[in-house]
């Protein structure tokens, strides 16, 4: 019986058995199959890699790439004499090796070319929305891309670049692929490889470098134009530290030398201002230029003849130029640049098209109109009146402008001065800060902030100790500020109905051969409604027809807002038409007073006098949209009691106050047509404490806030 039970379950296990058999038969199979496909795979890339389909692409000459006006006019020229002096390894300075190894492939020592740890970390924050400083590429995969193959992002491109990748570190020592790298790498300026940048930045030899000298260096080629310091220095600076914390994080650096080398000013070489061929639409070129070397590499920019149709209007970049001769002449900074400095940009708003831009005098590489973040002051308001009309305000909600109290901060008007129940058409047109700030307060900063960021600005701050998601940021207090071309295409979206168009810049880009290789495709997306937009767009025509921005009235349909910051530190003035957006910021450099400028003044008037220009020959349009309120809309706002100021302190204001429409007769009367009222020498504090469901902690003292009415 017992023989006969084992026979019985061995015959029940062998058809298992069988099965197990032909699995393991089957998978066998598959991995020859699957090692024959990979080894035909890796042999058809490598012989793609070393076989020119066409062997005149290896003698053809460097071309310079041509850039074009949206009328196919020739506008520019970019080219770059290369400038290249390679040095061997032992003339770097350590600092400067240990450097780059920390920003760009911590585990360069460690890896065999491609570091399957560094890419699924880069996949991995990707995936969690954040950024990471080293990337997931090798330094020997940077050096076969920019030694060897185009800057395509296919991918075939990307799996040649990993086996060219494994075929350099197999033939070179990690050594010699650092000391090839070193001398490869574009840092801007026309400048190849370190010993090149050392002269150009420093005016010395690579091994003569210091501390501080080697990690700027190392924080330029990750994009050339943006991070150099003689284009943007505060960007710089950040991405400089950036590169020390990363030399402290994997050890070549004590915390202690990194935050002294951090404070440390460098000696820059000061550009001769008489070899820069400052041309027409100089700043616009840059950018341009800019935008292309970060997507195709400098080498495709300058030497493969692209052809590169933009966006701008030359006759209206020419009415740009010439408004901003309007820039009042104050005082030379150390680095003899003239003051204040000034930005324009336009945009058409219905394609995202930049039609115009100035990024300052001309005088030196530092595009304001892209680089320079700066606070908006009252011209950040909009967002909150936005995001009140789409949270059932309308322009004819009543506020109570009278004193409230956050935390420690009470915030102010300009005059100093409350003048009761107020609409909200009022509070813009005239730019009242306390009644702004109590629609921030009822509606939540956060959705303020949210509306900003899906108009197109980019720079705020959601966490960290310092942060906006307080109410100071609804009077433009911010941490970071914005920039002006973000914010002139952020208020393209009330010209466009609600519908927020990202900026353009290049139409279409062409290879020598006039194949099209790139084409532009803004994303566009609804932020509000159209009701919205027009409710909103007729709130900011009275700021031009009888509020703060009475200057800019060009005789036609228009809207804008004024913006001016605590301390003059920025004057704005942001406006539209129905088929042009156009902004004009006003500011020293080094973020000191303008003394007294407010945005309803220059600014205003360089705003009018570029759209008078621009639109001369161009019909008058009406705003299109039916101004449409719900039933269930707000009437009124009450005060939140816990914030309001007693009765007993709130008395010495309502002595002066009268009705707005009453206030702003009087202005007129008192003073010649279009000047502003005086400010007085108080303002409001920097520094909000959150309140309750207003969101985190406050600016940092001295951060600019609006001054109120202008």
């Amino acid at each position: 019986m017992e023989k006969r039970s084992q026979r019985s379950h061995q015959q029940q296990r062998s058809p298992k058995k069988g099965n197990a058999t032909k699995h393991k038969t089957l998978l066998g199979i598959a991995i020859v199959l699957l090692v024959m496909l990979t080894g035909i795979g890796c042999g058809f890339l490598t012989a793609s890699m070393n076989t020119k389909s066409d062997l005149a692409d290896d003698i053809r000459p460097p071309a310079s790439s041509l850039v074009y006006d949206a009328n196919g006019n020739e506008i520019a020229t970019i080219h770059a004499a290369e400038n290249r002096m390679p040095v061997k390894l032992d003339q770097v300075p350590k600092n400067l090796q240990d450097a780059f190894v920390a920003v760009e492939d911590n585990r360069f020592y460690d890896h065999i070319g491609v570091d399957p740890r560094g890419i699924a970390r880069a996949i991995w924050a990707n995936l969690r929305g954040r950024t990471v400083s080293e990337g997931g590429s090798t330094i020997t995969q940077q050096l076969a891309k920019n030694a060897y193959l185009t800057q395509d992002r296919t991918l075939k491109r990307k799996i040649q670049e990993v086996f060219l990748a494994l075929r350099l570190e197999h033939q070179y020592t990690k050594s010699e692929i650092l000391e090839l790298y070193l001398n490869q790498i574009y840092f801007g300026q026309g400048a190849y490889g370190v010993q090149a940048a050392a002269r150009t930045y420093f005016g010395k030899d690579v091994e003569d470098l210091t501390l501080n000298e080697c990690a700027m260096l190392a924080g330029i080629p990750k994009s050339p134009n943006y991070y150099s310091p003689l284009n943007n220095l505060q960007a710089a600076q950040e991405r400089k530290s950036t590169v020390l914390d990363q030399m402290v994080k994997y050890g070549y650096l004590d915390s202690a030398t990194a935050e002294k080398t951090k404070t440390e000013k460098l000696d820059l070489v000061k550009p001769d201002p008489k070899s820069e061929d400052k041309g027409e639409a100089s700043y616009f070129v840059d950018y341009v230029t800019q935008k292309l070397i970060d997507k195709y590499g400098a080498d495709a920019v300058y030497k493969d003849g692209l052809q590169v149709y933009t966006t701008i209007d030359m006759d209206m970049q020419r009415a740009a130029e010439k408004a901003m001769k309007g820039l009042p002449n104050g005082r030379k900074d150390s680095n003899g640049v003239m003051q204040p400095q000034g930005s324009l940009v336009a945009i058409d708003p219905h394609t995202g098209y930049v039609k115009a831009m100035v990024g300052g005098r001309g005088t030196d590489q530092f595009n304001r109109a892209t680089m320079a973040e700066r606070q908006p002051g009252s011209a950040f308001k909009p967002f909150v009146f936005a995001a009140a009309l789409e949270n059932k305000f309308t322009p004819s909600t009543v506020i109570n402008d009278s004193p409230i109290k956050i935390g420690d901060w009470e915030p102010q008007n300009d005059e100093h001065t409350f003048s009761g129940p107020v609409t909200m058409r009022q509070v813009a047109q005239h730019s009242m800060n306390v009644p702004t700030v109590k629609i921030a307060q009822k509606l939540g900063i956060e959705k303020v902030l949210y509306y900003a960021e899906e108009m197109g600005i980019t720079t705020l701050v959601k966490d960290g100790p310092h942060n906006d998601n307080n109410l100071s940021s609804a009077l433009g207090g911010l941490t970071k500020g914005v920039t002006p071309l973000e914010l002139t295409s952020a208020y393209g979206t009330f010209a466009n109905k609600g519908v927020h168009v990202d900026p353009v810049v290049i139409v279409k880009v062409l290879d020598r051969n006039g194949k099209v290789i790139d084409e532009a495709n803004p994303e566009q997306r609804n932020v509000i409604s159209e009701s919205s937009a027009a409710e909103l767009t007729s709130m900011l025509q009275d700021v031009i027809r009888a509020g703060t921005g009475r200057r800019a009235n060009i005789g036609r349909p228009a809207a804008g807002k004024t913006g001016t910051t605590s301390d003059y530190h920025d004057a704005w003035f942001v406006g539209y038409t129905p088929d042009l957006v156009a902004s004009v910021w006003i500011g020293n450099d080094d973020n000191t007073s303008l003394g007294g400028i407010y945005g309803g003044t220059v600014p205003a008037t360089i705003w009018k006098n570029f759209m008078t220009e621009a639109l001369k020959g161009i019909p008058a349009k009406d705003f299109e949209g039916a101004e449409s309120s719900g039933g269930d809309s707000i009437g009124s706002l009450e005060d939140d009691k816990s914030t309001a100021v007693s009765k007993k302190s709130a008395e010495p204001a309502k002595k002066e106050t009268k009705s707005t429409e009453t206030k702003a007769k009087d202005d007129a009367k008192k003073q010649p047509q279009g000047q502003q009222p005086a400010a007085p020498q108080g303002q409001a504090p920097a520094a909000a404490p959150a309140p309750s469901g207003g969101g985190g902690a406050a600016p940092e003292p001295g951060s600019s806030v609006s001054k109120g009415r202008n």
